[in-house]
């Protein structure tokens, strides 16, 4: 679907890559390309005509996003780094705040790195204590397992809506519901999601959000921070200076702009901000649904293939994202993943920023295919043969 777009499928790879970062379509090119030739400069910063079409697209976009998610102002949008910055800011920009010794923040082992670390500082800073919610035999959350380990001292519940590894949807609605119900507020890794399938912060009563650009066919660099305008207008900047002060004076009195504003010191990633808009355009032609639908028909064709090779074993055959975790019986992860680079299939081999996944799996590393739309059954073929081979994998890398 669309491969056309994507110059990088030009080169003949089969790129299967997709939850490290997606590959760019020539419109996401084409608007960064065109704000450096036809408009560059800085943002809220001129008054003169080039100036101001910056600031038109920069604030456009942020309506951009407040619509992909429906939020309800364009006010609870930030523009951060990634989803790392987003969650490392949520962590210390709110609850650093917000929080007291023997809090408890609930999260699970199969996290992603930027969802546990600054938690785990943040206990050691300031005598937080994070729990685990336990996975079930298929290594996902259940609204069971939840309720279980929610206690009077627990205050915030963080976790991925679709997981990086296993691929798990969590039932992110109802978690929402049992939190508010006990007066503990939910933060959303919405990294693996953002690109395949809706998300709806209002329908789902999301306190923070976080995601990437670059994993939703935007550029590296960007990312977006969403949170309710009452919590967010509580946060404390981690960043002082141009942009987000209204006044400073000699004496050291300051006086600082309203959110989102005052969130964005500095130069913003102007071009970012831009891809970001492209890209967004770009899903909503194509139809997040669609999207959606053609992704999960390829993982179903994926797991049929690869369930008739007695020597691949697979971790998450019931999991709803467009993931597959598996590995060759008796072959290292990374040893299978270049033994493919050598076919040009491009694949993630480690233990993909989870590494206390191994916690519930007893598996140290595993390889990784996370599909996109722009991926096809022909390329799936080619995979199953080359797999078939994997005799061949100690002449082919050695």
């Amino acid at each position: 679907m669309n491969r056309e777009d994507f110059p990088m499928l030009k080169h003949e790879i089969v790129y299967f890559d997709n939850g490290a970062t997606t590959l760019k379509p020539n419109a996401v090119k084409e608007a960064i390309n065109d704000y450096y030739e036809n408009y560059s400069a800085n943002a809220h910063r001129g008054d003169y005509k080039i100036s101001n079409i910056v600031d038109e697209k920069y604030e456009q976009t942020r309506t951009k996003v407040k619509q992909l998610i429906n939020a309800k102002e364009d006010s609870e949008i930030v523009f951060t780094s990634g989803t790392t910055d987003s969650l490392n800011l949520i962590v210390n920009g709110y609850f650093k705040q917000n929080l007291k010794k023997d809090d408890e923040v609930l999260i699970t082992y199969s996290e992603h790195a930027s969802n546990i670390l600054p938690w785990f500082i943040l206990a050691k800073e300031i005598g937080i204590k994070v729990k685990y919610i336990e996975l079930d035999q298929n290594y996902e959350v259940t609204i069971e397992n939840v309720e279980k380990v929610i206690t009077p001292k627990t205050k915030v519940i963080s976790l991925a809506h679709i997981t990086n590894v296993i691929s798990d949807v969590r039932p992110i609605k109802s978690i929402s519901q049992l939190a508010h119900k006990n007066n503990i507020l939910l933060v959303v890794d919405a990294a693996q999601s953002i690109a395949h399938t809706k998300i709806d912060v209002t329908d789902m009563d999301i306190d923070f959000l976080a995601f990437s650009a670059h994993k939703m066919y935007g550029p590296t660099g960007i990312g977006v921070m969403y949170a309710k305008y009452k919590l967010l207008d509580k946060m404390q900047p981690r960043n002082y200076g141009g942009g987000m002060n209204a006044v400073f004076t000699k004496d050291g009195y300051i006086e600082l702009r309203e959110i989102p504003t005052r969130l964005e010191a500095g130069t913003p990633n102007i071009e970012g901000v831009i891809g970001l808009s492209a890209a967004i355009d770009y899903i909503n032609k194509i139809g997040i649904d669609k999207i959606h639908k053609y992704e999960q028909e390829l993982k179903k064709y994926l797991l049929e293939q690869l369930n008739q090779l007695d020597f691949v074993e697979i971790y998450n055959k019931k999991a709803q994202g467009s993931s597959v975790a598996f590995n060759i019986k008796n072959v290292f992860a990374q040893d299978t993943s270049i033994y493919l680079d050598k076919y040009n299939i491009c694949i993630r081999a480690g233990n993909h920023c989870a590494k206390i996944l191994n916690e519930a799996t007893k598996i140290n590393n595993t390889c990784r295919i996370v599909l996109s739309f722009y991926n096809t059954k022909e390329e799936i073929d080619l995979l199953i043969n080359v797999l078939k081979n994997i005799k061949n994998i100690w002449n082919e890398i050695l």
